[in-house]
């Protein structure tokens, strides 16, 4: 009766030890910047990419474009502009993505700073060119590049800023 028992509880024990130990490796992969290709771009601040055969949404941190795809808001100004430009940008070429502190969205999108292979760093770029404004809900590493990079937009008069 015994040896049942104990055989049970450490099949059980062994399956939930294999559980946790998955599931860290998993997170722990996307801790260090990992290489991707980017499938498709949903919108100016998120993508899909490949990660090793994994495919992952990504919202890219520090963005917030116009939306074009929300369930309950319109098509904004400039929001297909903005989508077209990260699409173009990054649409079946390979990016690198690294993460700050919060390493997923209460969607359970990632949050990645993406760069491209010649070094471009699309997030900057969306904010530089004025597709997007620097999103400041949160803190991130490069926020006050990035509010700069938004100034200069709008004195520029650059995209959204025209």
């Amino acid at each position: 009766m015994k040896k049942p028992l104990f055989i049970t509880t450490f099949t059980i024990t062994t399956l939930l030890f294999l559980s946790v130990l998955a599931n860290a490796k998993k997170f722990y992969q996307y801790i260090r910047p990992v290489s991707a290709t980017c499938i498709r771009a949903i919108d100016g601040d998120t993508i899909i990419v490949n990660i090793a055969g994994v495919k992952e949404r990504v919202r890219l941190i520090g963005v917030d474009t116009p939306e074009t795809k929300h369930p309950r808001k319109p098509v904004q100004y400039f929001g297909k502009e903005a989508s077209m430009f990260t699409a173009n940008m990054v649409e079946g070429k390979k990016v690198r993505l690294e993460f700050d502190q919060n390493q997923r969205d209460r969607y359970k999108r990632l949050l990645a700073y993406v760069y491209l292979e010649d070094g471009t760093f699309l997030n900057a770029e969306i904010v530089k060119q004025g597709y997007g404004h620097a999103y400041t809900k949160f803190p991130f590493k490069y926020l006050n590049e990035f509010r700069q990079h938004e100034r200069e937009a709008r004195i520029r008069r650059r995209g959204l800023w025209k």
